[in-house]
C-alpha cells in the first residue's frame, strides 16, 4: 500500500477524518495520509559496565523492558518497545533505546540497574545514563485531496498564528467496510496548504509533525492488513513475532474502542486454542478471539481481562471457558518477571482471573490435558 495510503471505501466514504476534540466539528475528510507511519522519538540510555546474562541484547530486546535500580528506594521504570543498538564503539557500554514518555528513571540518575524483558534478566551494568538524542527535524503529516470543513476553510484563510493552531484533534481511521478502526490523538498546526484539485476544493493540508507521535514502522504490515477488514478467520496473527502481534493487539485493542460487541447468552461455552499461545500478546489475542472470534477483544492485561468478566465485552455470566492445548501457556508464561524483578506465575495468575477474582462473575474453565489442575478448575461460577 506504501506510503501513500486509503482510497476510499466501498461506500465513498473517506478512510481519514480530522475532527476537533472539544467541539466535535470536522475540519476535513481525505482518501490519503502521508507520514502515518515513522520512527516515533526514542529515549536512549548506556548501561556502562555491561554484563549480559545469558545471550548478548541485540536488535529488539522486548515489548516491555524494565529497568530494576540497585537503589531498592528506587522503583523500576519501563522502557516500551525496546532495542540493543549493541555496544557503544570502544567503550564497555550497551546502548538501549526505547519509548519512555510514561515513566522513566530520575533526573540525573547514574547508579547500577538490571534490565529485564518480563522472562529473563538481560545483564547487569555498573553505571546508567541517558543519552541526549540528538535534535532532528519531524516530517509533516500530510491529509491529500482534503475535504476542507467550512471552519478549516475559515482559518487557513484567516492565516494567522492563532488560527491555524487548531488545538486538540482526533484522525479517524476507517477500514475498507467503512467500519471506524482507530482514533489517533494529535495536537493540529496547520504549516502550509496546496490546492491539489482546485476545481473540486481539494488541498494539501500539512500539519506539523512534531505534534504527532507515527504509528511505529514495524507496525505497517499489521496496520496495512486490517485497513482491509477485520480477519475472518481466527489466528491470521499466529506467525506473527512477538513484537507484531503486540502491533496486533494494539489495533485490536483501539478498534474494540470504537465497535461495542453483543454479550454471549448466560451458559456460552467458549472454546479457547491455545496452540499458539508462546507469549503475552498470544494470550490476550487468542482469549480475546475464544469470547469475540476473529480479531476480537477480551483484555490486554490481567486488569484489563478482569474488567471484561464483569460483562459488556462479549460475555455474559455464568459460562465455561474451554482451554485446549493449554500445556503451551503454562510452558511459556510460568516462569514470568513482575515489574521489579520477582518470579511470578503469570499463567496461574490468569487462571485465577478466569476463575476466582474479586466477584463471582466468572469463568467456568476446563483446562485441556491439565490432569488435577482441570478438576480443580472446571467449576461454573454463579452470578
Amino acid at each position: 500500500m506504501g506510503e501513500e495510503h486509503g482510497e476510499e471505501d466501498r461506500r465513498g466514504q473517506a478512510r481519514y477524518t480530522l475532527t476537533d476534540t472539544k467541539h466535535g466539528q470536522v475540519w476535513g475528510a481525505c482518501a490519503e495520509v502521508e507520514g502515518l507511519f515513522g520512527e516515533p522519538q526514542r529515549g536512549t540510555y548506556e548501561l556502562f559496565g555491561w554484563v549480559p546474562e545469558g545471550d548478548e541484547v541485540c536488535g529488539w530486546a522486548g515489548r516491555r523492558v524494565w529497568l530494576v535500580p540497585e537503589d531498592e528506594d528506587l522503583g523500576p521504570w519501563l522502557l516500551d518497545d525496546a532495542e540493543s543498538l549493541g555496544q557503544h564503539p570502544g567503550t564497555d557500554g550497551l546502548v538501549l533505546t526505547g519509548l519512555d514518555d510514561c515513566e522513566g528513571p530520575p533526573v540525573g540518575h547514574r547508579g547500577s540497574v538490571r534490565p529485564h524483558d518480563q522472562h529473563r534478566w538481560l545483564g547487569t551494568c555498573r553505571e546508567f545514563a541517558r543519552v541526549l538524542a540528538p535534535e532532528r527535524v519531524e516530517p509533516p503529516l500530510v491529509l491529500r485531496d482534503l475535504v476542507p470543513g467550512e471552519a478549516l476553510r475559515r482559518a487557513l484563510t484567516a492565516g494567522t498564528r492563532r488560527a491555524l493552531d487548531l488545538g486538540e484533534a482526533a484522525l479517524v481511521i476507517r477500514d475498507d467496510s467503512g467500519e471506524p478502526l482507530a482514533r489517533l490523538l494529535l495536537w493540529t498546526r496547520a504549516d502550509a496548504y496546496h490546492p491539489s484539485a482546485p476545481e473540486a476544493g481539494l488541498i494539501d493540508l500539512e500539519l506539523d509533525g512534531r505534534f504527532f507521535t507515527p504509528v511505529p514502522e514495524h507496525a505497517r504490515p499489521v496496520w496495512e492488513q486490517w485497513l482491509t477488514g477485520p480477519p475472518e478467520t481466527p489466528g491470521v496473527w499466529a506467525g506473527l513475532d512477538t513484537r507484531r502481534r503486540g502491533a496486533w493487539l494494539d489495533v485490536v485493542q483501539e478498534r474494540a474502542c470504537r465497535r461495542p460487541r453483543p454479550d454471549q447468552p448466560a451458559g456460552h461455552v467458549y472454546e479457547l486454542d491455545g496452540r499458539h499461545i508462546t507469549d503475552v500478546p498470544g494470550l490476550h489475542l487468542a482469549l480475546g478471539e475464544a469470547v469475540n472470534g476473529p480479531g476480537g477483544y477480551f483484555g490486554g492485561c490481567l486488569a484489563a481481562l478482569d474488567d471484561c468478566l464483569r460483562g459488556g465485552f462479549g460475555y455474559t455470566s455464568p459460562g465455561t471457558l474451554l482451554w485446549r492445548d493449554s500445556a503451551t501457556a503454562r510452558e511459556h508464561l510460568s516462569r514470568t518477571l513482575t515489574p521489579d524483578g520477582q518470579p511470578y506465575d503469570l499463567f496461574a495468575g490468569v487462571l485465577d482471573t478466569l476463575t476466582r477474582g474479586r466477584d463471582a462473575r466468572r469463568l467456568g474453565l476446563i483446562a485441556d490435558g491439565e490432569g488435577a489442575g482441570q478438576a480443580q478448575c472446571s467449576r461454573v461460577m454463579k452470578p
